[in-house]
Formats: structure tokens, C-alpha cells, sequence
């Protein structure tokens, strides 16, 4: 590459970094080791950043290689992720244990040159959400839909669920759903109705989303509705990206991709014993792990006064709003948009 068109590349690069969170704790305090950096990466490299950056995470981008060990005349000894995702996502970043590699990328399964080289794409790396201290006041959350007591319209549809061995299932489900190689099926509602059908997914991750540049997966932005409240269509406007819901050793875990909070339920998520689920508030940019198949094994399924039978192998995730005794909406079927993550059991 001629030097003055990887000059341009840099410049682009250093145009797209955040604000500072101090000025004594600035970009321009990374500058040394960034540019060092950056003059490790080779040119096919360098333009992967940029693309990455420039559309932040918008476009699916490949991994970019730096080989490992400190950048000389470097006066910050970050490792090179910590250093791009606090130049590029969030200032406040300390440590590389805040951070965690998306499921897409190759550096985070530790292949490809694992030894000699890492992954420092700053959009392939999520920050770890973790329950706010003191706990709020919503974080005891029921859990199921509520079932209304009116007649339903025949475009509403719920989930079934039926009463096995002494357990609320959902026997919407199928049993030829786990030797179809579905691992979970998504359905989508407003409020108290479910609009279009179960989703079934077979790949290990699946985008959901409303915009999404390049994107494939579940689009809700294709389901179509005959009435949609204004609450309704506001909240489907802070969809936009989604989230990445994937299943990866131990669990399942959702990244928040879009640019305003999502809210997650699940039996996995609260302490054992704990008579109410939790719900966690997932920053835009962070992950979670909604759901612990160990922890689910001790998990049964019950019925809460007034709302439905709550499946003890489901996650459900609210898209903008929350609810709990702390807001106006006291279930999830108050709120305006969510989804539900039917899991199939592990074999």
C-alpha cells in the first residue's frame, strides 16, 4: 500500500475516536500507543479496522490480526483490544476481564495463530453486564405472560403450555424440534399478542433485529400487524440492530447491539432459591449470559398468581422497557415489544 494512502487510512482511524471521559485520561493520552499499533497492522489489517470503525459494528467485519506482545515506545502497557475498544467504545475501560469476544469471532475460540496473534477488532468484543448495586426495586420480576381474560382476537396467538408430570411445560414445541436441530424457536409480542410465527433457529447465533445493514436473521421489521399502538411503534424504532442471541458453551448469551437498553428475565438469572425472577438491564454494547443450562437443571417450572405458567427453559428480553414494581408496567406483557426464547432442553 502506498504510504500516503495508509497515512489516509490513519487519520480516519484517529477522526473516529470517542470523547474522553477526562481530559488528563483522553484519546490523546492513548495516541503513542495507538499509533504504534496501528503501524504493527499490516495493510489488509489496517483497512478492516476502518471499516469496522466507520460503521461501528453495523457491517460484519472480519477479525483484525495484530501479533502479540507490547508496541515499542508504547507509554501504556494496554493490551491492544482493551486499547481499541477504550479509543473506539468506552473510555472507562480497565481491564481485559470487563471484556468478552463475540461469538463470530475467530479470536475469542482460539484458532487461527492463537499463539502468535489476537483479535483487536473492537466491534468483535462486548463489555460483561453484570447487576446493579444496590439491586433496584425491579429486579424481583415475575415471570410468564400474563394470560388476558378476554376472548382472544383470532390474529393473537399464545404460547401453549401444558401441565407434565407435575411441571408447566410449553408444548408448543414439538418433540421433533431437537432432532430437527432447532436448539430454541423465537416468538415475538406486543404486549399481550404474539405477532408471526415461531422462529426456529438452527445456526449457533442469530441476529434479531429491526435495521441491520448486511444483515440476516430474525427481522422483526418484516412482521406485519394490523394495529400497532404508538407505544407499539415507538418502541419498535429503538430496535434497530437488535440483538445477537448465541449459544456457546454453559448457556446462552444476548448482545445488545442497538443504541438503547434492553431488559432480560430469566429462572438462570436471579440466586438460587430466589422466589421472583431477576430482570438485568443490558447496556447497548454489552452481553450477558441470559441463560445457565447447569443451573436450569434445578430450575422447575410454576404458575404465579395472575399471569401464565412460567417455562423454566425460556428467557424473555424487552426491547427498550422494563418493568417490575419500580415502573408503570408490572409484567412483561405490558410492555410495548419483547421476545420470547423458548430453549429445547439439552439431550
Amino acid at each position: 500500500m502506498f504510504r500516503s494512502r495508509r497515512a489516509g487510512l490513519v487519520r480516519r482511524l484517529w477522526r473516529q475516536r470517542c470523547a474522553a471521559a477526562s481530559p488528563e485520561d483522553g484519546p490523546g493520552a492513548l495516541k503513542p500507543a495507538a499509533h504504534a499499533l496501528f503501524k504493527k497492522l499490516k495493510d489488509e489489517e489496517l483497512e478492516l479496522l476502518v471499516q469496522a470503525v466507520e460503521s461501528r459494528g453495523a457491517w460484519d467485519s472480519g477479525c483484525v490480526w495484530v501479533p502479540r506482545g507490547e508496541p515499542r515506545g508504547a507509554k501504556q502497557a494496554l493490551p491492544p483490544q482493551v486499547l481499541l475498544c477504550r479509543l473506539y467504545r468506552w473510555p472507562d475501560l480497565r481491564q481485559p476481564h470487563e471484556l468478552k469476544p463475540l461469538c463470530y469471532c475467530a479470536g475469542g475460540r482460539g484458532s487461527c495463530g492463537d499463539a502468535a496473534a489476537l483479535c483487536c477488532n473492537p466491534h468483535h468484543f462486548s463489555r460483561l453486564a453484570v447487576p446493579e448495586t444496590p439491586p433496584p426495586p425491579y429486579s424481583k420480576a415475575s415471570c410468564g405472560p400474563s394470560w388476558p381474560d378476554e376472548p382472544q382476537h383470532p390474529s393473537t396467538q399464545l404460547l401453549e403450555f401444558g401441565y407434565v408430570g407435575g411441571d408447566w411445560r410449553d408444548t408448543s414445541l414439538s418433540q421433533s424440534t431437537v432432532k430437527d436441530g432447532y436448539w430454541c424457536k423465537l416468538a415475538y409480542w406486543e404486549h399481550r399478542t404474539r405477532v408471526g410465527r415461531l422462529y426456529a433457529v438452527h445456526e449457533a447465533s442469530v441476529n434479531i433485529f429491526c435495521e441491520l445493514p448486511r444483515g440476516s436473521g430474525f427481522c422483526l421489521g418484516q412482521l406485519p400487524a394490523a394495529h400497532r399502538s404508538r407505544a407499539v411503534r415507538r418502541a419498535r424504532g429503538k430496535i434497530g440492530r437488535g440483538l445477537l442471541l448465541s449459544r456457546e458453551p454453559g448457556g446462552v448469551w444476548a448482545y445488545n447491539r442497538s443504541e438503547h437498553p434492553i431488559f432480560v428475565s430469566s429462572p438462570t438469572l436471579g440466586p438460587p432459591g430466589a422466589r421472583g425472577l431477576t430482570v438485568l438491564k443490558v447496556l447497548p454494547g454489552y452481553s450477558a449470559k441470559v441463560f445457565d443450562y447447569e443451573r436450569a437443571g434445578g430450575v422447575g417450572g410454576r404458575r404465579l398468581p395472575g399471569e401464565g405458567p412460567c417455562d423454566p427453559h425460556s428467557v424473555r428480553i424487552s426491547f427498550a422497557k422494563g418493568w417490575g414494581p419500580c415502573y408503570s408496567r408490572q409484567f412483561i406483557t405490558s410492555c410495548p415489544c419483547w421476545l420470547e426464547v423458548l430453549l429445547n432442553r439439552p439431550c
